[in-house]
């Protein structure tokens, strides 16, 4: 049965990440003062869904559930901003799996965390822990507080690892997916491969995509021509284009122009609420 949202694309704006310096990108967000004002001039250029990462005074990632609360409250308090809030449950290398949670039971305006569906080795630096106790505790969790996941997937092993717990309850169908693509010690970002995980993904998945660096814009069609959704923003692509340094909204508003270049609509946050299955906002 038609919904009406078949032509709705969700944007997705990823603003900080745990990594990246202001040296390196200079508008990317850091206070909490500056997160929320990027989510906000993201919402006005289009994006549906704001996904935040913390940082510490010094830039460093962070779990911090205090820095978490004061963003989201930020964010809020612009009344006539209705996006959806998605916040990280990783990010930071010295965070224990409470804290990595915390902020999911302690914050009601959460509607999305994510949830990266395995163990890598995030080349060349460090291993990127999720361990099989961490994530049936973290979706049980999610499920305890009404938080939806968003199951990052970077490979086809964490692809079977979240039909896994599909299969045990402790994710619930409709999965929403988020295809990571180009991170090193993952799935390499290629169309290929692309359709691969796609192909693969349970009946009803609804799933969106982005590619990292320079994979950032053949990803971001890709998904468009594939029928999903999109990602953008600082936390993964620092570059406009070839030596040209970007800005959040700018990376939204290019997104935004490529789903009505191809015939489609973004989606409000409303919208997007209702192809997540999200209840409605109330303020």
């Amino acid at each position: 049965m038609s919904t009406g949202l078949e032509n709705k694309v969700i944007i997705t704006a990823a603003l900080t990440g745990a990594v990246t310096p202001k040296s390196i990108s200079p508008n990317t967000p850091i206070t909490p003062e500056e997160i929320a004002e990027d989510a906000y001039k993201c919402w006005k250029a289009g994006a549906a869904i704001v996904h935040l990462h913390m940082r510490t005074d010094d830039g460093i990632g962070t779990m911090d559930k205090e820095r978490f609360k004061k963003t989201v409250s930020l964010i809020r308090a612009k009344t006539d901003c209705d996006i959806v809030v998605n916040c990280t449950t990783s990010g930071d290398n010295n965070a224990t799996d409470e804290t990595r949670m915390a902020h999911i039971k302690e914050i009601p305006a959460i509607e999305l965390a994510s949830y990266d569906a395995g163990t890598f080795n995030w080349m060349p630096s460090f291993v990127f822990y999720n361990t099989p106790q961490f994530l049936t505790k973290l979706g049980t969790t999610m499920q305890e507080y009404d938080v939806k996941p968003e199951v990052e997937i970077f490979d086809m092993g964490m692809l079977n690892n979240a039909k896994y717990y599909l299969g045990n309850g402790v994710l619930k169908s409709p999965m929403y997916c988020q295809l990571v693509m180009g991170v090193g010690g993952a799935m390499e970002a290629t169309v290929e491969n692309l359709l691969y995980l796609v192909n693969h993904l349970p009946k009803d998945t609804v799933w969106s995509a982005f590619g990292i660096g320079t994979a950032h814009l053949p990803i971001m069609y890709a998904a468009l021509a594939l029928g999903g959704h999109i990602r953008v923003g600082l936390e993964d692509n620092v570059y406009f284009s070839k030596g040209v340094k970007a800005s959040n909204p700018q990376l939204v508003d290019r997104a935004v122009q490529a789903i009505t270049t191809f015939g489609k609509e973004p989606a409000t946050p409303a919208e997007a609420r209702q192809i997540l299955g999200l209840k409605p906002l109330v303020r």
